[in-house]
Order: C-alpha cells, then structure tokens, then sequence
C-alpha cells in the first residue's frame, strides 16, 4: 500500500506521522518503504494509524507487544504537536475570528474565547505533568524491570479496564456546541468554519491518543508496578 493513498484519502493523519518524523512529498512508497526510510517500526506505525482511522478497531493485544517507551514517545510526540501547532492553530483562527465578528448582539463571544482558555489550561496542565512527572516515572519502572517487561501481558490482561478522562474531549465538544448553536450577529464565516474544523480534528486526535493512553499505557504502567513489588 503506498502511504500517499491513505493520507491523500485522510488528510487527518497528516499530524500523526508528522509525529514519526514523516513528512509530505511522500512520493509513490509504500508504508514499508517509507518505515525503512525514515527507521520506524512499521507494525507500530500501522496500529497507531489504524486506530486513529477507525474508533471500532483497538487491539489491545497487538499494542501490548511494543515497548512502553514507543508508546510514550508516540504521545510525547503527540503532546508537542498540540502545543506548537494544534493549539495555536486554534488562537489564530479564533482570535481573528472574535475580533472580526460585532460584538453587539453576540453575548457568546466572550463566553467562546473563555471556554477556550480553560481547554487550553487543562490540556498545559496534563502536558506538564506527562513531560515532568508521569513519563519519567514509566520510563523509570520499564528501565528498572528489564527484560520482566515481556510478563507484562499476562498481568495487563487481568486488570480491570481504566477508565477513561474525557474531560478535555468534553471541553472541545462544548466550544464547538456553544459555536454551532449560540452564535448571533455579524461574523466572518470562513474563519467560523477553519475554527470549527480545526476543533473537530484536535477533538478526534484526543479522543483517540486517549484511548493508547488510557487502555494500554495506564495498565502497562499498573503491571509494571506490580512486578516490581
């Protein structure tokens, strides 16, 4: 399969694997070529692909075989894409979107750049805590079991499953309804719509790295620590 098809079909992905490292100009390769060209597992890059294509396939099982620092190095990767591009991608557009709009007789302006500044927080807050704090300590624990790390399935498998914070999916979700439904007065509706789109894919992408986050990374780290009691 060449990579151009899938992305010239789902231009979604084109942040994902900006986030290993590929870039457009993607030529006729195939997956295999360019995993080859640019030194990616290219099983891991297929799964990560597929789950962000299709909210109906997660396996479980197949992700558990990569090694935890794969996985946090995917959603480091994912947490600087929403800090240097996503996110400000959004205040561009909203900013000139709010400032282009009248205010008289739209009272949602305010309450929609508030609902933003409040994601915006939330989400800082969590990268923060994942770069200084949680995958440091993952790391930590699969550097300290080693080769046990392979044990891990058995235990994972056992585990109740986690449950997941949408929080800040529900943020985004809001902002898009508050957008769509209260909307009033004069405003520049190109802008409306590159802010609405670009909140209905950074919405998508968090739901689905939340889902590696939660359903494989979370008990790999529960296994881990249970091993190394």
């Amino acid at each position: 399969m060449q990579l151009s098809e899938v992305v010239e079909e789902h231009p979604s992905l084109i942040p994902v694997i900006n986030r290993f490292g590929i870039r457009l100009g993607l030529g006729d390769k195939s997956v295999k070529a360019i995993c080859e060209q640019y030194i990616i597992d290219t099983d891991f890059l297929l799964v990560v692909i597929n789950t962000f294509l299709n909210e109906e396939y997660f396996p479980e099982k197949k992700l558990q075989t990569f090694h935890t620092s794969q996985i946090i190095d995917y959603l480091t990767k994912t947490n600087f894409d929403y800090q240097r591009h996503q996110i400000p991608n959004i205040e561009r557009h909203l900013g000139s979107f709010i400032s282009l709009s009248a205010a008289v007789g739209n009272h949602s302006l305010a309450l929609i750049g508030k609902f933003f500044a409040s994601f915006k927080t939330k989400l800082t807050n969590r990268i923060e805590k994942d770069t200084n704090e949680w995958f440091p300590y993952c790391l930590s624990l699969s550097e300290k079991l080693g080769k046990q790390q392979a044990e891990q399935e058995t235990f994972i498998l056992n585990l109740p499953e986690q449950q997941i914070d949408n929080s800040l999916e529900a943020l985004l979700t809001d902002l898009k309804s508050l957008m769509i439904k209260h909307l009033s007065g004069e405003y520049n509706e190109n802008l409306c719509y590159a802010v609405i789109f670009a909140i209905s894919s950074l919405e998508k992408d968090i739901r689905q790295q939340d889902r590696i986050r939660y359903r494989i990374l979370v008990p790999m780290v529960a296994a881990m620590e249970k091993l190394s009691r």
